[in-house]
């Protein structure tokens, strides 16, 4: 991989943190490209980036993102709040350094057993003060074990992870002038903020704007169902072509 940071692990923290502000830019929302970054920066061989989907007890989190030899099992995963090393983050909303996963407390835990001394480390991701995922970082044999700085390090590479997220979706509403009218029109006159909302609120919005726009326009309500169906079609033929590419791959 091509260095994304001109420092060597024998810089000091604030040396490292300059060189990240530098290598993203204020509007880069590549979540790939910033796991990448934590990973080169703290000296680890995999990091991922897990964002939630949902509210309350069916909030998940599912990788969005990841940079290494990430497990195939994990990429599958969808972690509830308080579930694993990540869903006890995302719950408590505390960082967590593991200096050795086999001789810890999350030993069966390890999706790597037969790895030892692996070291892991998870930040959580947070907007608006709101936790909205995690990121992890994990070494194996170039580097035995993660300390303290190197999870501070990883903290502050999540500030920047939930920054592109906030941007990622804004990117979002500002390309759909619908999307914008449907959130002035949820806010208005009201002290909220449309500076980030959780996808899942977003599309139950954008559902009942739809809805109210279309029964404002006269439509009845088999007109409406159908529209509904249309949509569903949609995505059913979005999915389908999906596959097909996975297929042939």
């Amino acid at each position: 991989m091509k260095r994304l940071l001109e420092v060597s692990m024998a810089d000091d923290p604030l040396s490292k943190i300059h060189q990240l502000c530098r290598a993203i830019p204020a509007a880069h929302d590549d979540l790939s490209a910033h796991a990448a970054l934590a990973a080169e920066l703290v000296g680890a061989e995999i990091c991922s980036v897990m964002l939630v989907n949902g509210e309350g007890d069916n909030a998940r989190m599912s990788i969005a993102a990841s940079y290494g030899p990430l497990a195939q099992d994990a990429v599958a995963t969808h972690v509830a709040r308080g579930e694993g090393l990540a869903g006890q983050v995302l719950a408590s909303g505390a960082p967590l350094l593991v200096d050795d996963i086999l001789a810890s407390p999350y030993a069966a835990l390890a999706r790597r057993p037969d790895a030892p001394g692996r070291s892991l480390m998870l930040a959580p991701i947070r907007i608006d003060g709101r936790v909205v995922g995690t990121l992890t970082a994990s070494c194996g044999g170039a580097k035995s074990c993660f300390c303290e700085r190197d999870l501070a390090l990883l903290e502050t590479v999540a500030l920047f992870v939930g920054r592109a997220v906030q941007m990622r979706q804004l990117r979002g509403i500002l390309a759909s002038r619908f999307t914008q009218l449907a959130l002035a029109q949820e806010v208005q006159g009201s002290v909220a903020t449309i500076a980030y909302q959780k996808p899942d609120h977003v599309a139950r919005l954008l559902a009942r704007s739809f809805y109210r726009e279309m029964a404002r326009a006269g439509f009845d309500s088999g007109q409406i169902v159908q529209a509904a169906s249309e949509i569903i079609a949609q995505l059913n033929g979005s999915i389908a072509r999906h596959n097909a590419r996975e297929g042939r791959k």
